[in-house]
């Protein structure tokens, strides 16, 4: 039996057991195909740890970052690990690799300047520019999910109290204040824009478009795009974007992390320490430009 024979036998099998996507299968297949050509005429079977370690390090050496060594690791390991239970191979020359150090990789986030310019960006001349403006005051005001931002309702806002109740992950409820600013863009959206997007039509949702449905978040990604690349900014933004810089911005101007947690929605405070990274290497960049032995 060939290497690609080896390759498309595991491939069947772990579909079937265990109905694996289509995306997850293609990404095994060519990363087993990849080590496949590495072992020239070596078969798959006769693989020990040297010659993944020997693959592994030139890999590295070829610039692959940790992140797609630490996945050619696992489609390695769950080939493997097939064989084994088949009782083709006596021993798992995986066994012995340590995976790569992946370390947590930083949000991208924007500046408080940046953040100007894109809540600018959208024309108020007209109801979508305004109901885009009112959407990113919203987000950057709240750190919202853009899921929960999308989803909500005219039940979820107390306009009197300035709160919007968010039920997030995990079926738990949140009440996440919005400010005054993104408060008066909302009402006056609610009172203008909206109704001439609907144009008497119905919906539940707060944010819609002009076909009179709710916004979807494949719809505001592309708004979102569209108007950074007006305001001049040169990131690949999502509406996550905004969320991570309410958080950093939250923590630069000294808000308690247990407080940033609790407004994000986070249920591990680990999943929040991450914004004191980013904290911390803005520390970093303003000492290196102001002090004067930076």
């Amino acid at each position: 039996m060939t290497n690609l024979d080896l390759i498309e036998q595991f491939l069947d099998a772990v579909w079937v057991e265990q109905g694996l996507s289509e995306n997850t299968l293609s990404a095994y297949g060519s990363d087993l195909r990849i080590f496949a050509k590495d072992l020239a005429s070596k078969s798959l079977l006769e693989v020990d740890t040297s010659d993944l370690s020997r693959f592994l390090a030139g890999r590295y050496q070829a610039g692959i970052g940790n992140r797609s060594s630490a996945r050619i690791l696992s489609s390695l390991r769950r080939f493997y690990g097939y064989y084994l239970r088949e009782n083709r191979i006596s021993v798992d020359p995986t066994g012995l690799i340590e995976s790569p150090q992946l370390g947590r990789p930083l949000p991208i986030s924007l500046s408080e300047h940046d953040v100007e310019l894109l809540l600018n960006a959208p024309e108020h001349s007209n109801a979508m520019g305004f109901r885009d403006r009112a959407m990113l005051e919203m987000l950057y005001a709240t750190g919202l999910r853009v899921s929960e931002l999308v989803g909500l309702k005219f039940e979820h806002i107390s306009l009197r109290q300035g709160v919007v109740r968010i039920r997030g992950k995990g079926n738990k409820e949140r009440l996440v204040p919005v400010g005054e600013v993104a408060m008066n863009w909302l009402e006056d959206y609610m009172a203008q824009a909206r109704k001439t997007l609907l144009a008497e039509r119905q919906c539940d949702y707060l944010f819609v478009t002009n076909r009179g449905d709710g916004m979807t978040r494949q719809a505001f990604w592309h708004i979102i795009k569209r108007h950074a690349k007006k305001a001049g900014i040169n990131k690949e933004l999502s509406p996550h974007t905004l969320r991570h810089a309410f958080a950093t911005h939250l923590l630069n101007h000294g808000a308690d992390l247990r407080v940033v947690q609790l407004l994000l929605g986070h249920v591990d405070l680990s999943t929040t320490q991450i914004y004191t990274h980013i904290a911390r290497e803005r520390l970093k960049t303003l000492h290196t430009q102001y002090h004067p032995r930076g």
